[in-house]
C-alpha cells in the first residue's frame, strides 16, 4: 500500500514538473532533488519595489507519500526577514492546514501562494516581524549566503554563476572606489551601498552616505579645476 501511494506521488510530481517547466511561476524556480522527488527546492527572487528586490530566497518543499492527497511541508532557508528559516511555516497551502487542503492544487499553486504571502504583512506561526530595512539588508546578503550551500549550488549552477559575476562586479566597483573615488560610476555606488548596507534608498544610513559621495565628489571636481586653472595661469 505504501509503495502503491509513493508511485501516485511521484507521478503527479513528474507530472507537475512537466507543467512548471512549460509555464513557470513568475519570481519562482524549483527543482526536486534527483535522489527524493518527494523534496523539492525552490528559489524566489525579490519581487520588484518589495523589500526583498535584489534577493535570492532558497527554501523547500517535502512532500508527502500521499501527495496530492495531502500537503507537503514547507521550509524557507535563506534569512530573509519574513519567514523563520529551516522551520515549518504555517500557510494555508502547507501541512498545517490539511484541512484547508486542496489535491487539484499543484507545485505552480503551492509557489505562488508562498510568494504570494511572502509579500504580504499577514502574521502566522513560523513568520516574523522585521523592518524593511532589515528585509532589504538581508537581500543583499542572501547572494554570499546561497553560495554556501551545497544543495542550492547542486541544484541551481545557472544561478551560482550568476551570483558570482554579481559579487565579482560589487568587488570590483568596491576596489575602484578604494583606489580611486573620481572614477566610480553612479552605478557602481549603488552597487556598492547595496552590497554593505542592503538595497535600502529610503534608509537614513543610506542617505547620509549619499550625501557624503556627492560632496566628495564636488571637492574632487572643484580640486580638478582649481589644478587646470593654476596651470593655466603659469603658463
Amino acid at each position: 500500500m505504501s509503495t502503491r501511494k509513493t508511485n501516485s506521488a511521484t507521478a503527479r510530481l513528474k507530472q507537475d514538473y512537466l507543467r512548471l517547466k512549460k509555464d513557470p511561476v513568475p519570481y519562482v524556480v524549483a527543482e526536486p532533488l534527483p535522489s527524493n522527488i518527494l523534496e523539492w527546492h525552490y528559489v524566489v527572487t525579490g519581487p520588484e519595489s518589495t523589500p526583498y528586490e535584489g534577493g535570492l530566497y532558497h527554501g523547500k518543499l517535502v512532500f508527502p507519500r500521499e501527495f496530492p492527497f495531502k500537503p507537503p511541508s514547507i521550509y524557507m532557508i535563506t534569512p530573509n526577514g519574513r519567514f523563520k528559516t529551516n522551520t515549518r511555516l504555517c500557510l494555508s497551502i502547507s501541512d498545517f492546514h490539511p484541512d484547508t487542503w486542496n489535491p487539484a492544487w499543484s507545485v505552480s499553486t503551492i509557489l505562488t501562494g508562498l510568494l504570494s504571502f511572502m509579500i504580504e504583512k499577514s502574521p502566522t506561526l513560523g513568520s516574523i516581524e522585521s523592518s524593511e530595512y532589515e528585509k532589504r539588508q538581508l537581500a543583499g546578503q542572501s547572494l554570499d549566503f546561497n553560495l554556501r550551500d551545497k544543495v542550492f549550488c547542486e541544484l541551481f549552477p545557472d544561478m551560482v554563476t550568476d551570483i558570482k559575476t554579481e559579487l565579482e562586479r560589487r568587488a570590483e566597483a568596491e576596489r575602484a572606489a578604494r583606489s580611486n573615488p573620481q572614477s566610480v560610476t553612479s552605478n557602481d555606488m549603488q552597487a556598492l551601498l547595496r552590497n554593505q548596507f542592503g538595497n535600502n534608498d529610503q534608509s537614513p544610513l543610506h542617505s547620509a552616505i549619499t550625501n557624503i559621495c556627492v560632496i566628495i565628489g564636488f571637492a574632487a571636481f572643484a580640486y580638478t579645476v582649481k589644478y587646470v586653472l593654476r596651470s593655466i595661469a603659469t603658463e
